[in-house]
C-alpha cells in the first residue's frame, strides 16, 4: 500500500470521455479506484468505459451519461453511481463550457449564462448531491478542475476566466464548510493543455508559439500531466490539503 493507493475508492469524473477527464479516470483506475465515466452522450461513455475495462479489468468503470446543465441529469448520475458501486469517495468536477471567444462587451446573455451556470452552478449542484454521504462517513475528496484563467485576465476568454476564478472561491468556501467533517475540497488549475476543449488556443502554430513563449518549459502540456494531481488529491497523499488551487502550467503564471 502506498500514499497514492486508491484501492477500494469510488470516483465520479465528469467530462471523462476525453482530454483531462479521461486521463484522470484512467490514472485513478490504475491506482485501484473504480470510476464512473460521464459525459453528455451515453454511447461515447460506453465506448470509453469499455476501452478502460478491456485494458485494466472488467468492472473497473461504468458509464453514466449526464448533461451538467440539467440538475436532474446530475442527480441521476449520483443515484446510479451509488446503485452500482455503493458509494462515492471522490468527485472530480471536470466538465465545463466555453462557447465564446472575444471581448466581454460582445458576449450574449445566453453565452455568459451558460458559462456561469455550467462552470460554477452545476459544480455546486453536483457537490451538494454527493457530499452528504461523505459527511456521514467523515471522509471524502472533491476536486474541481479550474484553470490558470482564474488567476489571469484575458481579452478573449474573459467569461470563462471569471467562472474559473469563481471555482477557486467555491472550493475555498466549501472547504471551510465541510472541513469539520473531514471532507476536502480543492481545485486543479491547469495551464494550456493539448485537448479538444482548448484547441482554439493551440491549433494555430502562431498562437501556440505566443502562448508558450514565456513559459519556462516552453511547451504545451498534455492531459496525463494533470491526472497525477487528481490521484494525489483523491488518495491518502492529499489528506491534509484542502481549499487550495494546484497550478500545473509549465510555469506560465510565474514568468
Amino acid at each position: 500500500m502506498t500514499l497514492f493507493d486508491m484501492t477500494g475508492k469510488v470516483a465520479v469524473v465528469t467530462g471523462s470521455t476525453r482530454g483531462i477527464g479521461r486521463a484522470i479516470a484512467e490514472r485513478m483506475v490504475e491506482h485501484g479506484a473504480k470510476v464512473v465515466i460521464s459525459s453528455r452522450k451515453q454511447d461515447v461513455c460506453d465506448q470509453v468505459s469499455k476501452e478502460i475495462n478491456d485494458k485494466h479489468g472488467k468492472g473497473k468503470t461504468i458509464a453514466i451519461a449526464a448533461n451538467i446543465s440539467r440538475k436532474e441529469n446530475l442527480q441521476n448520475l449520483v443515484d446510479e453511481a451509488n446503485r452500482a458501486f455503493g458509494k462515492i469517495d471522490v468527485l472530480v468536477c471536470n466538465a465545463a463550457s466555453n462557447p465564446y471567444y472575444g471581448p466581454l462587451a460582445d458576449i450574449s446573455d445566453d453565452q455568459f449564462n451558460k458559462i456561469l451556470s455550467n462552470n460554477i452552478v452545476a459544480n455546486n449542484w453536483l457537490i451538494s448531491m454527493v457530499v452528504p454521504q461523505m459527511i456521514e462517513r467523515k471522509d471524502g475528496s472533491i476536486v474541481i478542475v479550474s484553470s490558470i484563467g482564474g488567476l489571469k485576465g484575458s481579452t478573449t476568454i474573459g467569461a470563462y476566466c471569471v467562472s474559473k476564478a469563481a471555482d477557486m472561491q467555491l472550493a475555498r468556501n466549501l472547504a471551510c464548510e465541510y472541513g469539520k467533517h473531514n471532507v476536502r475540497v480543492n481545485c486543479i488549475a491547469p495551464g494550456l493543455i493539448k485537448t479538444d476543449f482548448a484547441k482554439a488556443l493551440w491549433d494555430n502554430p502562431d498562437t501556440l508559439k505566443v502562448s508558450t513563449a514565456r513559459s519556462p518549459l516552453l511547451r504545451i502540456g498534455i492531459p496525463d500531466e494533470i491526472a497525477g494531481a487528481a490521484v494525489f488529491l483523491g488518495s491518502a497523499a492529499g489528506n491534509f490539503m484542502t481549499g487550495q488551487s494546484m497550478v500545473i502550467d509549465g510555469g506560465a503564471t510565474i514568468s
